[in-house]
């Protein structure tokens, strides 16, 4: 199985699990001499097996990550851990660039005037390259995924 299928079903299991926590808060309190739709119990059961599930998901994912190269420096849970890292830190700048755009209208001469104190041009070329470097790094992400052979 590639690495990739194993992703699926790891979303999958975390759907799961969302939807029987769901199907959970609608049954757990009933009115006075009513019956639950769905019995309590089950429901329980099936979220304890799906948790379990989800958790070798994790396990066989995380394991396949750690022993797999990414390049000649990173396993492919470094790289993840890279891409996440450049995905922060673009956004952190994306918003310090929201809010050096932001204008302010004076209507009189007696309000504060605001002045920037960040270079926004400077900021947006870190920005675009900061973006191009974390596609980069996600296609070669998303090749390694379909092509890796998933560990057990």
């Amino acid at each position: 199985m590639k690495l990739a299928e194993a992703l699926l079903y790891r979303a999958d299991a975390q759907k799961k699990i969302a939807q029987l926590k769901q199907r959970l808060e609608r049954v757990i309190k009933v009115q006075e001499g009513e019956q639950p739709s769905e019995d309590p119990a089950i429901l329980l059961e099936e979220l304890k097996l799906a948790t379990i599930d989800m958790t070798v998901w994790i396990q066989r994912v995380n394991r396949t990550n750690a022993l797999t190269a990414f390049n000649d420096q990173l396993t492919l849970s470094d790289a993840l851990i890279e891409r996440d890292r450049i995905m922060m830190y673009r956004n952190a700048l994306a918003n310090v660039l929201e809010q050096a755009s932001i204008t302010q209208d004076r209507y009189s001469r007696t309000e504060v005037k605001f002045e920037r104190t960040v270079d926004v041009k400077a900021i947006q070329k870190e920005i675009d390259m900061l973006s191009k470097n974390y596609r980069e790094m996600d296609i070669r992400i998303q090749e390694l995924n379909w092509t890796v052979e998933l560990i057990e």
